[in-house]
């Protein structure tokens, strides 16, 4: 998430001309439904929480796997090799103890999820002339990896939420202090004079006009068809303006003399040093909203109700008064049919998300969130603290233009937080690329919960990586970070201990850990197969008692993923190919992102936040809808997976022929296991192979890389053997 101390611009009043409409939605008629159900005495709380069903079953199946991996660790202590393979073993055991260990850890997550509704009806009824105000945050870094276009749509479509525009206020935060930003703002606000009003009155979603006019060919209705092609041939020409002047890199003269704010840049502004305007302490001096809600610039506001769904939560009698935050999950708007590179999350959305709501909330994850200001700001929760709306006095702007933008450039300058508690105690922490992450922690160990609010139309949707590159330097960051966290003095152990509950530290430390599963998943998907191509035997027998275990751990956990997957909307395929990545980044973006770490402890180098690219070549694009996977380059995590690809290819190939034609090998059962394991990592290496050997588009391995993997495979495979 950029950080709020760069260019903020404040678009305050941008709507205050538009008188709200009253929206009547479908959840709205459901709700009343809802509301005649439940009696209306007017003192009916505003959300409601129910437990998952099913617990039951589930626990009891949890228990059956740990009850299997306990006859798997056993096996391992009381059959151990004599001679061959004998280290191999203990490594084995070390690492099949590691992943049994963790398996306990996630089910933190899973053992008591909760789900939340709102009554959004109630809430105008009782509260709809005392709503707090909303201070929205967009964050950007960089125009060229985030082009203005992108950022205008995502200021446009929480500019157009339904609730009372005199009560929105609207910023964006701009790491790269981009004059064409600036521009594409300003084009921006223009545009909102004629969209916001269209998307009031016709009542539509989502209320980005990329994503609305790209989802839809038009309505039936002659007056809407009407309005309708007048907005969007509006937003097409506003669009043609931003990208040329993004191509040109420079904006109209004529633009540049008409407002003030363009004075600001000259020849010496750069991303490292350019003026600061607002900042999230600055919103305070001006708009000063009870609720601040924070968004990257690629995730779209897709639900004009969110606002009121958030609301339900802070504004609650009974337990609004204790809620800090509210977490919406991230969706995105760009995965291809099976999910080619695993982007969607769909399970940790819709389960992991709901199991730590049920130990006092989620994480902040960085975007999509809603935040009460006091709780952002430092202040402690306490049993005598109640948010009164009533009673809290909302700052009004009443200096002039001039005394308020001098007033921002105080607050907002670099020297303004120096021996003060702003970034470590007051608003986001910084100094790790999961600064969101330890900031929801901080939040929720002075006392606030946090909750997670999930509705049928997702409140938010982004962009996925378009490139296996891309998806796996973006979870090299997430490693990397939350790996950090752990070994800081922020560690939810540690840090949490006697502030949160148990269950709520292991669901943190249950991401914390993502990167130190590389090397045990590393030496699983490796040295079974180059004992395999030795007749080294690491499993039991398929006839003895002693294969159940390791079967039913297998059988167990995959086919209850599978049947997860696809309750949650996945396809068959798309199950698998999140099997794949799961390897395929435990095994390069998780080992980088544990090495990196290491030697940022040692001091040997610094923290660095990669943002992952909004932007495409169409050729890249075509290939991701078609699902083939990206390559394209020589970055050393594809030397990683392609290495252990060959590895296990090589030593599948040589393993079948030696079983074929070596007449001396008469028992082949003690080495079945092994032999499957080595052929399922070669069918969910397939498509690096391709990549490596089939392919001949710009997006396969490029050919050094292919002698390269291959070279240090066929070592890999000989060293062993002397």
């Amino acid at each position: 998430m950029g950080r709020y101390i760069r260019a903020i611009f404040y678009y305050n009043r941008w709507v205050d001309i538009f008188e709200q409409t009253s929206v009547m939605t479908h959840s709205r008629e459901r709700e009343r439904e809802r509301e005649r159900d439940m009696g209306r005495d007017g003192h009916g709380p505003l959300f409601e929480t129910k437990e998952a069903t099913g617990r039951i079953a589930y626990k009891m199946y949890a228990i059956s796997i740990f009850v299997g991996v306990f006859f798997v660790w056993v096996y391992r202590a009381t059959h151990i090799p004599v001679e061959k393979g004998k280290w191999a073993w203990f490594g084995m055991f070390g690492v099949e103890i590691w992943f049994g260990l963790y398996w306990i850890l996630i089910q933190s997550v899973r053992w008591k999820p909760v789900y939340r509704s709102t009554f959004k009806e109630r809430l105008s009824q009782r509260y709809e002339n005392e709503l707090p105000g909303v201070d929205i945050f967009v964050c950007t870094a960089d125009p060229a990896i985030e082009p203005p276009t992108l950022v205008i749509n995502t200021v446009l479509s929480v500019m157009a939420y339904d609730y009372p525009p005199e009560k929105l206020s609207v910023y964006l935060s701009d790491d790269a202090g981009c004059d064409i930003t600036f521009y594409a703002l300003l084009e921006a606000s223009r545009f909102s004079t004629h969209w916001i009003p269209f998307c009031k009155k016709f009542i539509i979603e989502p209320r980005s006009p990329e994503g609305y006019f790209s989802s839809t060919c038009g309505p039936s209705d002659t007056h809407h068809a009407k309005e309708w092609s007048v907005v969007k041939t509006l937003y097409e020409e506003m669009k043609n303006r931003v990208e040329t002047a993004m191509k040109l890199g420079k904006i109209p003269e004529e633009i540049k003399t008409d407002y003030k704010g363009f004075s600001e840049w000259n020849s010496y502004i750069s991303s490292r040093d350019h003026p600061t305007f607002l900042q999230i302490r600055v919103s305070s001096e001006m708009s000063n909203g009870s609720i601040v809600l924070n968004v990257d610039c690629d995730m779209y506001a897709n639900n004009s109700n969110v606002v009121r769904d958030a609301m339900c939560f802070f504004m609650d009698v009974e337990k609004g008064h204790e809620i800090g935050f509210v977490q919406f999950p991230q969706y995105f708007n760009n995965i291809t049919k099976n999910d080619i590179y695993a982007s969607a999350l769909r399970v940790i959305n819709e389960v992991e998300g709901a199991g730590l709501d049920g130990y006092g909330g989620p994480p902040y994850l960085g975007t999509g969130c809603f935040h009460r200001r006091e709780s952002l700001c430092g202040r402690k929760y306490g049993e005598e603290y109640k948010g009164e709306w009533k009673k809290r006095i909302e700052r009004k702007v009443e200096t002039n233009a001039g005394d308020l933008e001098e007033k921002a450039r105080a607050v907002a300058s670099c020297t303004y937080e120096e021996n003060t508690e702003w970034g470590k105690e007051m608003g986001l922490k910084y100094g790790c690329p999961s600064e969101d992450l330890i900031t929801g922690l901080a939040i929720q160990c002075r006392g606030w919960k946090s909750v997670y609010c999930n509705p049928d139309r997702k409140a938010f949707l982004g962009m996925s990586p378009t490139t296996l590159e891309q998806s796996l330097v973006q979870h090299k960051r997430w490693g990397e970070g939350q790996l950090q966290i752990f070994m800081s003095r922020y560690c939810p152990l540690i840090y949490g201990h006697g502030k949160i509950k148990l269950g709520l530290q292991m669901g943190y430390c249950n991401y914390n850990l993502w990167a130190l599963n590389s090397f045990p998943t590393l030496y699983y998907v490796i040295i079974p197969s180059l004992c395999l191509a030795k007749g080294i035997s690491l499993f039991p027998r398929i006839s003895s008692p002693w294969s159940a275990p390791f079967t039913y751990v297998f059988i167990a956990k995959y086919g209850y993923s599978l049947c997860d997957s696809i309750w949650f909307g996945d396809t068959i395929k798309g199950w698998w190919n999140m099997q794949r990545m799961w390897i395929l980044r435990r095994t390069s973006s998780y080992i980088i992102s544990t090495i990196d770490t290491t030697r940022k402890l040692l001091g040997l180098t610094e923290s660095a936040f990669v943002v992952t690219a909004k932007v495409a070549d169409k050729e890249v694009l075509r290939r991701y809808d078609k699902e083939i996977m990206e390559f394209g380059s020589t970055s050393p995590m594809f030397t990683i997976l392609a290495t252990h690809a060959m590895v296990n290819l090589i030593c599948l190939v040589g393993a079948i022929k030696r079983l074929a034609m070596d007449t001396e090998i008469r028992d082949v059962e003690p080495l079945i296991l092994q032999l499957f394991l080595c052929g399922l990592l070669v069918m969910i290496n397939m498509p690096i192979y391709q990549g490596l050997f089939l392919r001949k588009d710009m997006g396969r391995m490029p050919v050094s890389l292919a002698f390269t993997c291959t070279f240090f495979a066929v070592l890999a495979c000989i060293i062993p053997m002397y």
